[in-house]
């Protein structure tokens, strides 16, 4: 298993459609785009800002319950790329051993920020969907993080939800 870390959440052009950003902890640095929804990306950005709601939304209650229960997110794994759509499993911890439960990447990368688990990937995912950054174009860590949450602010606030309509 390859270890990753998040560098970004960005909205990319036409479309406004968000995209989270995963980069390979070491070795190539390869970096991993996986769209994802709106609601999805306001989950993440939610757990990157800190952001406390009055009432728990879906992934801080998914915390709260794994916490309720004794049951631990070891990590998550995302595991395949299959006609076009990424895979990906949450692997829990609890008093009888180790459990594996299928989920959307978007839905473990924010259950993941809650929780502090690590996100890793296989090797093979990495292989056919990992994209090896170009040398001298702009590092995406020097990107201003109040610009990112400003353009995904925007990217909210003008969204219409026939947008996600299929």
């Amino acid at each position: 298993m390859i270890d990753l870390e998040l560098i970004g959440l960005r909205v990319e052009p036409p479309a406004n459609t968000p995209i989270v950003l995963l980069r390979e902890v070491s070795d190539q640095g390869r970096i991993l785009p996986i769209f994802i929804g709106g609601a999805e990306a306001a989950a993440i950005a939610f757990a990157l800002e800190g952001v406390v709601t009055p009432r728990p939304l879906t992934h801080d209650l998914m915390r709260d319950m794994l916490d309720t229960l004794d049951i631990h997110v070891a990590r998550v794994v995302l595991t395949d790329l299959v006609d076009g759509t990424f895979l990906a499993e949450l692997e829990l911890s609890t008093s009888t051993g180790t459990l594996s439960v299928s989920c959307r990447p978007s839905d473990g990368i924010a259950l993941a920020l809650r929780t502090g688990s690590p996100i890793v990937a296989t090797e093979a995912l990495l292989d056919v969907a990992g994209q090896t950054p170009i040398i001298g174009e702009p590092d995406l860590d020097d990107q201003d993080p109040d610009d990112v949450v400003e353009q995904f602010r925007d990217f909210i606030e003008h969204v219409d939800p026939e947008d996600f309509a299929s």
